[in-house]
């Protein structure tokens, strides 16, 4: 697999976490008869936040990585960066929702840990 194939990987993935987190979204809004803001629902607050989050961080992390891509990185090191990304989000999301806390925690060190050490990969290649 060459570096933009594997960089592909993470980001289709996590596209389709995007995608599952707004469908999470529109269900709630269906079954509330909602159709702006939350209602006072809860549950669609929570579900609107935890899609927003991934909202926030999933774009600057996947242009990351096509760009990291572009520049020869790595294959090792974007699957490492895919990995831990997209593990946490999927960890964050759990724990923003029903999950317990830690998950929530886990998740942002990841997604930070893994944006932290992109930044300094593109960079590296940029300027070695």
């Amino acid at each position: 697999m060459s570096a933009l194939q594997v960089a592909s990987v993470y980001i289709a993935i996590n596209i389709l976490l995007l995608v599952w987190l707004a469908f999470r979204v529109v269900s709630r809004r269906f079954r509330g008869k909602i159709s702006m803001g939350d209602g006072g629902s809860e549950d669609l607050a929570k579900a609107i936040r935890v899609h927003g989050n991934a909202s926030e961080y999933t774009p600057a992390m996947l242009i990351g990585l096509l760009a990291l891509a572009f520049l020869q990185g790595p294959i090792w090191i974007i699957h490492a960066l895919g990995i831990g990304f997209t593990v946490g989000r999927v960890s964050h999301a759990i724990g923003m929702g029903s999950g317990p806390l830690i998950l929530r925690q886990l998740g942002m060190v990841l997604t930070w840990t893994a944006m932290v050490i992109l930044s300094l990969a593109l960079l590296y290649m940029v300027f070695s």
